[in-house]
């Protein structure tokens, strides 16, 4: 499998190998419920003589989860969910395990559309998607590879707003698990895997201070809180901008100023944005930004920072330090974009925290395997984590870090599960 994986892969240099690997090896040294699974999968081989097309940002952690899967029998291809997240030692290592890889760092638009392709061309049996590229592709300009496709696992909100909008109008061809909504997910990765891996991104690439600046976090879902809450932690003065008038509230009992954009806009020093949606950042807020604003996004397509807008505005654009650009408008004053308008926190750093994505990557592969199981009685359909998965997860979590909890008494039991006894 290894000389076929070297001889289909497209990847930067195979030489890289020896970094990768050594990335793969840190990052299972600190995912033991991903490890634990593994060795279930390694038992029962519930995906053999299948193959796995995986598409989610191709670093370290996300190797690890290719293993895993390849471990439980599948001939596993995987290519990245974003041009800037992807990183080449990684995929020169999972090459030499035998993984077929179909990834470079910062490919053009046009072969990162090409790359995604190819890793669909082997028809896979079930896919991992990240932002619903894969699925999308199959549904729309490569149906022909869709024969095989039992069902899937979509990693993030933007993903499954995508695949919901498909099921809605009926478009949707197989069954897919929304892994983001499950409890293990957003409590967890949204919250506190974002809120840290935003900031570590934002961090090394600017080196400048957070403490005593304001920073305006816009969206205020599970990730959104995640960045306030760490923002807040840097010593910031932190405002929440939103159009969930729940949200809002729920941002202001957290002790956080809720204003309009427009109004945000005239005071904000770091802005991060974390919606799904596009154009949250546009041209009318330019016009009343501080000079030296910093712009982010965290969401996970680039449209959220609305670039063109800011370029119509600037007479000049210059690279002036690793993922961050300058933008020199008309009347003088500067705009920094970090990493292109892209995941900041993948696109500039590497992402969640091992410990966290042990927890996301641990509901991938059983939902994976979940869906392999149930594809014909689930339907073409999204469908939510069985909350038994969840749960098992958490389990092998808090067993992983030498943790235990209480049981119900059978008379607890049969007290919560009545309606006369009281």
């Amino acid at each position: 499998m290894t000389t076929k994986a070297i001889q289909n892969s497209i990847i930067t240099d195979l030489k890289l190998a020896p970094e990768g690997h050594l990335k793969i090896d840190w990052v299972e040294a600190h995912m033991p419920v991903l490890s634990r699974i593994r060795k279930q999968f390694e038992q029962e081989q519930p995906f053999k003589g299948l193959k796995v097309a995986i598409s989610l940002h191709l670093e370290a952690k996300t190797a690890y989860l290719a293993k895993v899967v390849q471990a439980g029998g599948a001939e596993v291809t995987i290519t990245g969910s974003n041009p800037l997240s992807t990183q080449d030692d990684v995929c020169a290592a999972l090459v030499e395990d035998g993984v077929t890889v179909f990834a470079k760092y910062n490919p053009d638009p046009k072969e990162y559309k090409e790359l995604l392709i190819r890793a669909l061309e082997n028809k896979p049996d079930l896919i991992i998607d990240d932002g619903g590229d894969l699925v999308s592709i199959l549904h729309s300009e490569r149906p022909d590879l869709m024969e095989n496709v039992r069902g899937g696992a979509e990693e993030t909100t933007t993903g499954i707003l995508r695949l919901k909008a498909m099921d809605k109008e009926g478009q949707l061809k197989f069954p897919m698990v929304a892994v983001n909504d499950a409890y293990c997910k957003y409590l967890f990765d949204n919250r506190y895997g974002t809120g840290q891996s935003v900031w570590d991104g934002i961090n090394r690439t600017t080196n400048l201070v957070v403490a005593g600046k304001t920073v305006v976090v816009v969206g205020y879902g599970w990730c959104g809180k995640g960045v306030a809450m760490r923002a807040k932690g840097l010593g910031a003065n932190v405002i929440v901008t939103e159009i969930d008038a729940i949200k809002a509230v729920e941002a202001y009992m957290d002790g956080f100023h809720v204003m309009p954009m427009i109004e945000a806009a005239k005071v904000g020093d770091f802005f991060v944005t974390v919606t799904g949606n596009r154009d949250v950042i546009r041209g009318e807020h330019y016009d009343v930004m501080k000079d030296g604003a910093i712009l982010s996004n965290a969401g996970h397509f680039d449209v959220e920072v609305n670039k063109p807008e800011l370029e119509e505005r600037s007479v000049s654009v210059r690279t002036v330090r690793r993922n961050i650009e300058e933008y020199q408008l008309k009347d003088g004053r500067k705009m920094y974009v970090l990493a292109e308008g892209r995941l900041v926190n993948l696109a500039a750093g590497d992402g969640h925290p091992a410990e966290i994505m042990d927890m996301t990557f641990a509901l991938q592969a059983l939902s994976l395997k979940y869906v392999n199981e149930r594809y014909k009685e689930i339907g073409a359909t999204v469908v939510n984590v069985p909350y038994e998965l969840d749960e098992q997860v958490a389990r092998y979590k808090l067993e992983s870090l030498g943790f235990g909890i209480d049981r119900l008494t059978e008379e607890q039991r049969a007290y919560l599960d009545s309606w006369q006894e009281h």
